[in-house]
């Protein structure tokens, strides 16, 4: 394959000999999305959105076009370093030129997920701080950055602090900093594309407090200073097979569309790429580590949809899967769509919660009737269907042989030295990829060797990277995404001896992963009624953990998904079967070591004794892979934990054992022993 591009004129001739419709020109911008896109599993896979068959020529004329872009694409990513004071005075010259006070700056994109493009790398490209969570509010005079509690020491080792200000997260979001640092009269911005209508309602009041004006960009200042931003990411929008969702996109249109008559709501305006995936059996790969194209849609209640997408992703057959009840637009015919909505007064359902300010005031501005719920597909999607589950076992399955293969490997390798954190996630990774139906990391590895392991969302990098040292614990929190399933395991292993206190806490974060893994409740139970089942044992010697029990995961979609979850903080949504939940309780001792065991289990009906009055549910655990015995204290552990411990590594040990090499096998056998 040549690797050197021959120019324009020859990538035109090659294309014309591959019946492409497009020129050169239009390659290269297509190109330049793709090259904004993450690197997808399949490296050439883009090709096919040029020509269907491409050939040796044309596709090495492509592969050495995209790597000339992709040379050229500096968009200032790799961390602001000396350039932040640049960057920040940048924004302010900005900001003068539009007698603006200040702005704030979220890390989101329009569709309010948790991955976002490196277009929407607004936050990291302005202060450095690459977590997944947090905003930075600017002001001609100070500036701050807000993160929660997950993310307070990261964010002190990414953003120079000479220029930001780091509010406790105790104080809560960016309002009450607002409301006592904003002056009076002061205009204060925010793109309505990146907050929802109560994020809004939230720093209006602030503003509100401050004598001050909260105003709506007409388009974002940080766009107008960062030179070679990305453009728009570009890859490739395939149709998922029912053989893995057993749901057509047919059904599911005309099932939600069903909810919205019965509710006398004319049109939902879906925001939420995931939903969108969801309903129209769609996977693409715009946004890293879960496959989904960025996309807007409208879903009308007599079940036909709107599509809103940049075509050039639609790879051959799609339009043909969507059928002729789904009329595809490009991203420019939204706001026409909405206006249409509106002029014929229909009622449109919006999620306030995860819907842009921007729609929701083009909607209102255009006299739409709006009818503020939840996403009505977040509900069906979460309860996965047989075939769903029948695909998400199987996935774990393999996930759990790549797993154990690497913790046998872990355990004869650890304990003589010369692991580092990165050698182990990349290990573990590289086991992964063998696996079938096998399409990248659901998230970035937590591989936390010692003190690193009580960072809860840790992770690595070459200043960090540290050994995993005879005499610690080691906690790696992992998963991948299979065109069958979406998995996420943490496993916390002793390297060599662990300390009395290790097993005293590891085995009090067992009993609550075990009380969670064994609980029968009513239907109608709540995620956060069942959350102190997973922190008893800890409370009882005052020790905790600050983040939730679980979350919802999808199926082949996000890893975090919603509504249900199992936290502290109230949720309405009652667990109903096929949901699948994480099974995660912790302990972090600062500056030591961290201990988390995560299994998936999903919610089914449980027998119910004789007498019982209610329906009851319960959990079936999905994860397959070891818990380490060398870290439980059996002193603390009960018959019935004992027996579920045994029980589980029993059936461990009968699904992998065929799976697995005969050194793993041997290992395993070891590894899921009875307690003894």
């Amino acid at each position: 394959m040549d690797d050197t591009y021959r120019g324009d004129e020859t990538l035109d001739r090659l294309l014309r000999r591959a019946g492409s419709p497009l020129g050169a020109a239009r390659v290269r911008r297509l190109v330049r999305g793709v090259v904004a896109a993450p690197e997808p599993f399949e490296p050439d896979a883009w090709m096919a959105l040029v020509a269907a068959r491409p050939g040796a020529e044309l596709a090495g004329q492509l592969a050495a076009l995209r790597a000339r872009l992709a040379a050229a694409a500096d968009d200032g990513l790799d961390g602001p370093g000396n350039e932040a004071p640049a960057r920040l005075e940048a924004l302010l010259g900005e900001l003068r030129r539009r007698r603006l006070h200040g702005f704030i700056v979220p890390r989101a994109d329009e569709h309010q997920g948790e991955y976002v493009p490196r277009r929407a790398e607004r936050l990291a490209w302005l202060t450095g701080f690459t977590g997944s969570a947090g905003t930075a509010v600017v002001l001609r005079d100070r500036a701050a950055v807000f993160v929660d509690g997950r993310y307070t020491l990261q964010a002190r080792t990414e953003v120079d602090a000479a220029l930001y200000e780091f509010p406790p997260p105790a104080d809560g979001p960016p309002g009450q900093w607002i409301a006592a640092h904003l002056p009076p009269k002061a205009r204060l911005a925010y793109d309505p594309w990146l907050h929802t209508p109560d994020q809004v309602a939230h720093l209006r009041a602030a503003c509100e407090k401050a004598g001050a004006r909260l105003v709506a960009a007409a388009d974002n200042p940080v766009d107008a200073v960062w030179r070679n931003q990305p453009p728009p990411p570009i890859a490739p929008v395939v149709a998922q097979s029912t053989t893995f969702t057993g749901v057509t996109a047919d059904e599911k249109r005309r099932r939600v569309a069903a909810t919205l008559a019965d509710e006398k709501v004319d049109a939902a305006v879906l925001t939420a790429p995931d939903s969108i995936a969801w309903l129209l059996n769609l996977r693409g790969g715009d946004v890293p580590f879960t496959p989904l194209a960025l996309a807007f849609a409208v879903l009308n209640a007599d079940a036909t949809v709107d599509l809103f997408v940049d075509r050039r992703k639609l790879t051959k057959g799609v339009e043909r899967h969507l059928d002729k009840e789904v009329t595809v637009r490009g991203p420019g015919a939204f706001g026409a769509a909405l206006d249409r909505l509106g002029g014929a007064r229909k009622t449109v359902r919006v999620d306030p919660a995860g819907t842009p300010a921007w729609v929701v005031d083009r909607l209102k501005k255009a006299g739409a009737r709006l009818s503020r719920g939840p996403d009505p597909c977040a509900l069906p999607k979460a309860r996965k269907t047989p075939v769903e589950l029948k695909g998400i076992r199987a996935a774990h399955r393999r996930d759990g042989a790549s797993l154990s293969r690497f913790l046998a490997w872990l355990a004869a390798t650890a304990p003589d030295g010369g692991v580092t954190e990165m050698a182990a996630a990349e290990r573990l990774e590289g086991l992964r990829r063998q696996g079938k139906h096998f399409r990248g990391l659901s998230f970035p590895t937590i591989s936390g060797a010692g003190a690193n392991g009580a960072i809860v969302h840790y992770r690595v990098t070459e200043k960090t990277n540290r050994d995993l040292e005879p005499g610690s614990l080691y906690l790696v929190d992992s998963g991948a995404q299979y065109l069958d399933g979406t998995t996420d395991v943490t496993r916390t292993v002793a390297i060599g001896e662990p300390t009395d206190e290790m097993r005293d806490r590891f085995t009090r974060v067992l009993k609550g992963h075990i009380a969670i893994a064994t609980a029968r409740f009513p239907k109608g139970t709540t995620g956060s009624q069942l959350d102190t089942l997973a922190r008893r044992a800890l409370w009882e010697v005052g020790l905790d953990y600050d983040h939730g029990t679980g979350h919802g995961v999808g199926a082949y979609l996000c890893v975090h998904e919603g509504p249900q979850r199992v936290s502290k903080q109230p949720n309405r949504v009652a667990l109903e079967p096929g949901m699948v939940v994480s099974n995660e309780p912790g302990y972090y001792k600062t500056g030591a070591y961290g201990i988390r065991i995560e299994n998936l289990v999903t919610v089914t009906p449980a027998e119910a004794p004789e007498g019982a009055e209610k329906d009851l549910l319960g959990f079936e655990t999905l994860t397959l892979a070891p818990i380490d015995l060398t870290v439980v204290e059996p002193s603390l552990v009960t018959g019935a934990e004992r027996a579920w411990l045994d029980a589980y590594h029993a059936r461990v040990r009968e699904a992998l054992t065929p799976l697995v090499d005969a050194d793993t096998a041997r290992w395993l056998e070891t590894a899921t022993r009875p307690l003894g």
